[in-house]
């Protein structure tokens, strides 16, 4: 059984989500892909893993990098699962393309990747921010692809110390 919390970050409510192996969602409150259904199914409960989900995020948002992860559950397919790892290993205050992804996961599996594949195994993550989708950009430094919306993914690079002068927001 899923256990839930609320999170009030300096970018919108948050929903946390764990069971007992780890940190299974963490989601602004009305993103693309939100879980309806989740906070009537789940228990409000704090527990270990959601208490440390709450300590990194409360590091994060103070503007310094934290210095361990909660312990994760991630479900998904096996390609998801790939994606979700590379953007694991993602340092702190870089970004990353779509096609440099698709190109690493091409070279360990010797099957071709494209960059829009990437792209949607991306929007789907599950757990925002501590695995880290808004430090993938667009070829050319385009800001596309955030299930928090643009504005977020912008914000959470800035904090990061990002240089953002150089990516572009789609046309309105």
């Amino acid at each position: 059984m899923d256990c839930i919390a609320r999170y009030d970050s300096p970018l919108g409510p948050m929903l946390l989500a764990a069971d007992g192996d780890g940190l299974t969602g963490a989601w602004f409150e009305g993103q693309k892909y939100f879980p309806d259904g989740l906070a009537a199914a789940a228990r409000q409960e704090r527990t270990d893993i959601l208490d440390a989900a709450c300590a990194w995020l409360d590091c994060y948002f103070a503007g310094q990098e934290p210095g361990f992860t909660p312990p994760l559950h991630l479900e998904g397919s096996p390609f998801r699962l790939a994606v979700w790892a590379i953007l694991r290993t993602i340092p702190y205050g870089q970004t990353v393309t779509y096609g440099s992804i698709a190109a690493q996961l091409s070279a360990r599996t010797g099957q071709r990747m494209t960059a829009q594949a990437v792209g949607g195994a991306v929007g789907r993550n599950p757990v925002s921010i501590i695995v880290p989708c808004h430090r993938v950009v667009g070829a050319k430094g385009a800001l596309t692809g955030y299930a928090g919306g643009l504005e977020r993914k912008l914000r959470l690079l800035e904090l990061e110390g990002v240089d953002t002068a150089g990516f572009t927001l789609p046309p309105v």
